[in-house]
């Protein structure tokens, strides 16, 4: 079973502003949908709660520490390794492979070092931000795949479809 990580980010790591996104890139959009699709989905409270509820088409875990917080339309547990036993059962079921941590930035530092893929959104430019992508070790992940994007409206920014995968 493959844990991975999807994040848009920034070139100054940020990945949110204020509980959204800093940026407005429908394609980067349609990559996540097409990606994630079918396969458990991880997330923090906050990210839950800025998407505005469950992915359709996916199971959603959310992780809060708020033991008092429920989710009609999700599963709700209250550490990381607790969503990730419930994701791996999901994906079993569902004849999947792949489970995705969706962010936000708490939920990545907690799964970053257990992770086997980063499919990362390299958003050219710095953005301000409230959110931040953990610093990692680019050196322990090899780029399996790169997909260069022009930008998408006027002064807006470039990006990058990349793929990571942890070297062990």
């Amino acid at each position: 079973m493959r844990l991975s990580l999807i994040v848009a980010m920034a070139a100054n790591r940020v990945i949110g502003l204020e509980g959204g996104m800093p940026w407005h890139l429908p394609g980067d959009l349609r990559f996540f949908k097409r990606t994630t699709m079918g396969h458990p989905v991880v997330m923090g409270r906050k990210t839950y709660q800025a998407i505005g509820g469950a992915l359709p088409g996916r199971a959603n875990i959310v992780v809060s520490r708020n033991k008092k917080f429920t989710a009609a339309d999700a599963d709700v547990v209250h550490d990381l390794a607790a969503a990730l036993t419930r994701a791996k059962a999901l994906a079993e079921i569902a004849g999947s492979d792949e489970i995705f941590v969706i962010g936000g930035a708490e939920i990545y530092a907690q799964a970053l070092d257990q992770a086997d893929r980063i499919y990362m959104t390299e958003v050219e430019g710095d953005f301000p931000g409230s959110a931040f992508f953990p610093d990692f070790n680019r050196r322990q992940w090899r780029e399996i795949a790169r997909d260069a994007r022009k930008p998408e409206a006027p002064g807006g920014p470039a990006y990058s479809f990349v793929i990571l995968d942890r070297i062990r």
